[in-house]
């Protein structure tokens, strides 16, 4: 196995391995995220190249054979930046999803469900192709995502203001953390902030508290937004594998909101397939595509 680098670039972070001919890791660098949608296309090949750079600049010498991309945002704009490289061998791109994918049924066919500030569910069959479903951003979508959660909460807080709903934690954390408590104004804060997406997914770690410490509303949005990313995987699952499920199939879970043990909870309890929590970083499943391309 030749020098290879491998990288994981996504919305909060850039992480880049280098792996030696042995299949080790010899180095390793995290910079900031290079989502294009989120920094700039300029700002993200900034960042990626900067990334590549750190990873191999203790060994000059290593001749790198191939370099792996797996990013955040188009892969034909990520083909496009590996084929302007120089000295990191044959380049390849492929979108983020692939190393949860990889992580969760290690080559098998199966399918992964990802939640984290987004969400998506990546699958594959047993010829080895590979699907994508979600995935389609908080305006549209993201069910069971950070952003999710907390447009739940938000709108049942509203109706407890607006003394529609009995009074629940979700309404308690929402006027905590806006510091009104009429429901005008909790509105007007969400509507007038100018990065209203973030400010919601990060209501999500409080509402998945609330559901584990027994708050029904809570539970209830919990429950009700997992539930709908689980009917999707469910969907994709009987498309892809009509029938019965093929020998070796593996359904895993990936990221902080679908770990948590409530939300894995709620899911395992509905899924018609054994789930398995998918706990390692995502640089690990690109580190397994770099090894499973050697073999």
């Amino acid at each position: 196995m030749a020098w290879k680098i491998g990288v994981d670039g996504g919305g909060t972070k850039t992480e880049c391995i280098l792996v030696d001919p042995s299949g080790a890791v010899a180095a390793r660098h995290t910079g900031p995220g290079c989502s294009p949608s989120l920094v700039g296309a300029a700002r993200a090949r900034e960042i990626a190249a900067e990334a590549l750079q750190a990873v191999r600049a203790g060994h000059g010498s290593a001749v790198i054979s191939s370099t792996l991309l797996c990013m955040a945002g188009s892969r034909a704009f990520w083909r496009e930046f590996g084929a302007g490289l120089a000295g990191f061998g044959l380049t390849s791109a492929l979108d983020d999803s692939f190393p949860v994918l990889e992580l969760a049924t290690r080559g098998s066919p199966g399918l992964v469900m990802h939640a984290g500030t987004g969400s998506f569910i990546a699958a594959r069959t047993p010829d080895g192709r590979t699907h994508y479903a979600g995935g389609i951003g908080w305006r549209f979508g993201d069910e069971g995502s950070g952003y999710d959660l907390g447009r739940r909460a938000i709108a049942r807080a509203l109706l407890e203001l607006e003394g529609w709903a009995d009074p629940s934690g979700l309404g308690r954390i929402v006027s905590a953390n806006t510091g009104h408590t009429t429901a005008a104004a909790v509105a007007g804060h969400f509507y007038g902030d100018p990065a209203t997406n973030n400010g919601v997914a990060a209501l999500a770690p409080e509402v998945l508290r609330l559901a584990a410490e027994g708050d029904r509303a809570a539970a209830e949005a919990v429950s009700a937004s997992v539930g709908e990313l689980l009917k999707l995987a469910i969907i994709v699952s009987s498309r892809l594998f009509p029938g019965s499920l093929p020998e070796g199939f593996r359904a895993g879970v990936s990221g902080h909101i679908l770990n948590h043990p409530f939300a894995f909870q709620a899911l395992a309890a509905r899924a018609p397939f054994p789930l398995s929590r998918v706990t390692e970083a995502p640089i690990e499943g690109v580190r397994l595509l770099l090894q499973r391309s050697a073999e």
